[in-house]
């Protein structure tokens, strides 16, 4: 699985401004609602349910919120470089400002996995991180996370 496989152009938030967690996690499921006519508010919900749980923040400015929906048939992503990093609760403490939101069906477990591990790997590979903060539009950093 490669991230093209769940990640369009069109998906990249580029130098979002916003205040805080709930804020980002409220544009993120207004965004992905849109795009996939999945309510905000039940995508919102299950994010939330999903942090509860533990910080999806992975260190490294880099966050990857992500929660299962019983309304979608496949991985669905939107990625947001944020203006300016804010606090996510993540497992370094510090703030983020790259932000991969994943959405995943409930039953294709294999799938699901594969998509989040691909997009924490291209994250955390060296030097990524730091190319898409570089990066200066929407087109550069969906080119550096598909590599064309």
């Amino acid at each position: 699985m490669q991230i093209s496989d769940f990640l369009s152009r069109e998906n990249v938030l580029f130098n979002a401004r916003l205040g805080d967690k709930n804020e980002l996690l409220e544009k993120l499921a207004l965004a992905a609602g849109t795009k996939i006519s999945v309510p905000a508010g039940e995508i919102l919900a299950e994010l939330t349910n999903r942090e509860k749980l533990g910080s999806t923040g992975l260190g490294n400015g880099i966050a990857v919120p992500h929660a299962r929906l019983s309304s979608i048939a496949k991985p669905f992503g939107i990625i947001a470089k944020l203006k300016q990093p804010i606090d996510f609760d993540a497992i370094d403490g510090q703030p983020v400002d790259i932000v991969f939101l994943l959405l995943l069906p409930p039953k294709t477990q294999s799938e699901s996995l594969s998509a989040l591990a691909c997009v924490a790997r291209k994250l955390r590979e060296a030097g990524n991180a730091d190319k898409l903060r570089r990066a200066g539009s929407a087109d550069n950093v969906f080119a550096q996370l598909v590599g064309r």
